[in-house]
């Protein structure tokens, strides 16, 4: 990165009225000297720039080497035109302004635009030159406008006695619908010795927005004007830029993680929906199976229970049980006889009944254990018979009484 102290020698001749530069010459030519100033500004924070004019009432210096862009800017506007271009007399004055300059590190260049004829001789332009030379002094020229009286030879012999390494360069422009910055924005005048690079024409190129009118900054803020702030600003631009990309880089990579994942978390929410709804009908169901079963089961668990008993009482019984079972049934008879006593009725049919044999067989043949031939049953019947006719034999005395 070059550290550089430049003074930029301008035409303001009455040649620059001409309209062959597009608006004009003089405004073509400051248009181009905005785009320098910015360009050198950009390429070191410690470069300088000056500027000087070379017609009118004479040689004027309007800002001597500075990097305060805004006050560079501001000396081009309202440039008179007037009287003709002495750059002999220029090239002497920016040389003894830079020779004052505060940084004795920074390297010394001038930049000349010359749009007007020369009429100074060529030994004389040589001369200055070698003296540039002498004192490390690089001189850029800008030819454009006027070619008449060998001017194009003149600044070359002057180039040529100031040049040392290619440190110094020529641009010649003729007239054209290019603007004077757009064709200069690719020369060596604004690439320097090949150190600016890439760099340094953006920076020009930025230079050129701000000399068109600022509509092509960023943020409406001149970066030449107000570096800090046009420095902030893109600060947080680029920090707002890469949070985004960080999100959607994020939100790419969940994405592309859960994959088909979305389609069964889909799935799963259907299925848990179909089973809420459908569970008030399968638990009334369930509760309706579960009450039949219970009913099945007591009813099995009656039948099973009765069938046991009954084979139990038919398998199991013996006959020493028969006796017992008899005298039950005996004493049943009995006491509903008893209950039945008051009533005459009553006591005649149960006498009916015990001198009924056949009847009386009967029922005990359906009793399950029991058999009516058994002697025990026989006396058990017989003494119940007796027992019967005693009961009738004295009914009659009782009713005398």
């Amino acid at each position: 990165m070059v550290l550089e102290a430049t003074m930029i020698c301008v035409d303001n001749s009455e040649w620059m009225r001409n309209g062959d530069y597009s608006p004009s010459r003089l405004q073509a030519q400051a248009d181009a000297i905005n785009l320098i100033c910015g360009a050198k500004t950009q390429a070191n924070p410690e470069n300088t720039v000056g500027v000087l004019t070379m017609a009118g009432k004479g040689v004027r210096v309007l800002a001597t080497p500075t990097s305060d862009l805004g006050r560079i800017l501001a000396c081009m506007h309202g440039l008179e035109m007037g009287g003709e271009m002495n750059i002999a007399a220029a090239i002497q004055v920016a040389q003894l302004a830079l020779k004052h300059r505060q940084n004795k590190n920074q390297q010394q260049r001038i930049i000349v635009f010359a749009g007007s004829p020369v009429k100074f001789e060529k030994k004389l332009l040589e001369s200055i030159g070698k003296k540039l030379k002498k004192n490390s002094v690089a001189l850029d020229i800008v030819d454009f406008g006027e070619e008449d009286d060998g001017k194009p030879e003149k600044l070359e012999a002057l180039l040529s006695a100031v040049n040392n390494n290619e440190s110094s360069h020529i641009v010649h422009i003729p007239p054209g619908p290019n603007a004077l910055s757009d064709v200069l924005i690719s020369t060596p005048v604004f690439t320097g010795d090949g150190e600016g690079g890439s760099g340094f024409a953006v920076a020009a190129a930025a230079a050129t927005a701000a000399a068109i009118g600022g509509s092509g900054y960023d943020f409406g803020v001149d970066p030449n004007i107000d570096p800090e702030l046009a420095l902030a600003l893109r600060v947080s631009m680029e920090e707002e830029r890469a949070r985004q990309e960080a999100a959607a880089k994020r939100a790419a990579e969940e994405a592309g993680g859960k994959g088909g994942e979305p389609s069964s978390k889909s799935e799963d929410i259907t299925m848990t929906d179909q089973a809420n709804v459908s569970s008030p009908h399968e638990d009334k169901k369930h509760t309706d199976n579960m009450v039949d079963e219970n009913d099945l089961l007591k009813e099995a668990l009656a039948m099973s229970m009765n069938v046991t008993g009954t084979g139990h009482s038919a398998g199991d019984t013996e006959m020493s049980e028969a006796t017992s079972a008899d005298q039950e049934l005996a004493l049943a008879l009995q006491m509903s006889m008893q209950e039945s006593a008051g009533e005459p009725s009553s006591q005649t049919d149960a006498s009916k009944v015990l001198e009924d044999q056949s009847f009386i067989s009967s029922i005990l043949e359906s009793l399950p254990g029991v058999d009516p031939n058994d002697p025990s049953v026989k006396d058990l019947l017989a003494s119940l018979k007796n027992q019967s006719e005693q009961k009738d034999k004295e009914e009659p005395s009782n009713e005398d009484k």
